[in-house]
């Protein structure tokens, strides 16, 4: 969920600039630009590409919906199949899923808009299904806490080759990267350890072979390099603009990241990663790619510029002067 300050910039930048071109759509049938057409998916706040069902999204809303995954089909934005699941409490805050190599979905119940108030959060994890089809399943719930106290966070996301789940903390002023233990266990809490600075933070995504890290925020995106569970150096990808920014996921061939949003007939955004070739899926989780959407500075459409970063400085300055006068 979203700050007051950040809903509303978002909203003032959308009235300013208009609206904003898509990314030019060069997918061949699945795996196009779409929207999101179930009227029950109003806060779509994570994606994670299929790799056994091609051209098909997994997503989830945000909060106040239950314990559900929907799984969305690119060529048509219509819902193709509705997953509840059972044998977990009430589901809190959900802000994140990723597709990990053990076939299995993980579903981050990690949010805590209060920055802190609640001891610990949850994963909750099972096998993507073979059959897309209405159908409710037997989760496994994992307790969730930070060696470094309790913390709010949106992007949850395990590497494809380890199998680790990685947890990017969401901060105004920088959040951290917490990785989690070699293997999730019930009974008990799973310990997160900080091994990373990282900016504002609402999703993210490895790349197939597990050497890249893209993080996204509502109005700017980074690109990693991961090696032995830690950042690397680190490069601008470009992103498209849009009202309530809000997930990432790769296409299951790793040529393009597809950007989500929040809101009614939310519209998910192929953007084409740059000088990376089609790399073949390796079961990885997240939604992968091998390479990042790098922003080589070229103006483009629908993603976020020099320009865009002026606007969103001046909606800023405007909120800050009402608010002084309020």
């Amino acid at each position: 969920m979203r700050s007051l300050l950040t809903v509303s910039a978002a909203a003032a930048l959308l009235f300013l600039t208009g609206t904003v071109p898509a990314v030019a759509d060069e997918g061949d049938g699945a795996d196009r630009t779409f929207t999101i057409e179930d009227p029950r998916i109003t806060e779509s706040s994570g994606l994670a590409a299929s790799r056994i069902h091609p051209g098909v999204y997994w997503t989830h809303n945000d909060s106040d919906d239950g314990p559900y995954v929907y799984a969305v089909d690119s060529r048509t934005g219509k819902t193709v199949a509705t997953i509840t699941m059972k044998g977990v409490g009430e589901p809190r805050d959900v802000e994140a899923i990723s597709l990990g190599p053990d076939g299995n979905l993980y579903v981050g119940d990690i949010g805590d808009n209060l920055d802190g108030s609640w001891d610990h959060v949850w994963i909750y994890r099972f096998p993507e299904p073979k059959r897309l089809a209405d159908t409710t399943v037997q989760a496994t719930q994992f307790d969730v806490t930070y060696a470094d106290g309790a913390r709010n966070a949106e992007a949850l996301m395990v590497h494809p080759v380890t199998g680790r789940v990685y947890i990017a903390s969401k901060n105004e002023d920088g959040g951290g990267l917490y990785e989690g233990p070699q293997k999730l266990t019930t009974g008990g809490d799973n310990v997160f350890r900080r091994v990373g600075e990282v900016p504002w933070v609402t999703d993210g995504a490895f790349s197939p072979d597990g050497r890249n890290l893209v993080l996204r925020s509502y109005f700017s995106a980074r690109g990693y390099a991961f090696e032995k569970g830690r950042l690397g150096e680190d490069r601008a990808v470009s992103v498209p603009l849009q009202g309530q920014s809000e997930s990432v996921t790769y296409t299951a061939d790793g040529s393009a990241m597809m950007f989500g949003s929040e809101g009614e007939r939310s519209e998910v955004v192929r953007v084409e990663v740059e000088g990376g070739s089609r790399t073949p899926s390796t079961g990885g989780g997240g939604g992968t790619s091998s390479g990042d959407g790098e922003d080589d500075g070229d103006a483009r459409n629908g993603t976020v510029t020099g320009g865009a970063v002026a606007v969103v400085v001046i909606v800023l300055a405007l909120l800050a002067a009402k608010r002084r006068r309020g």
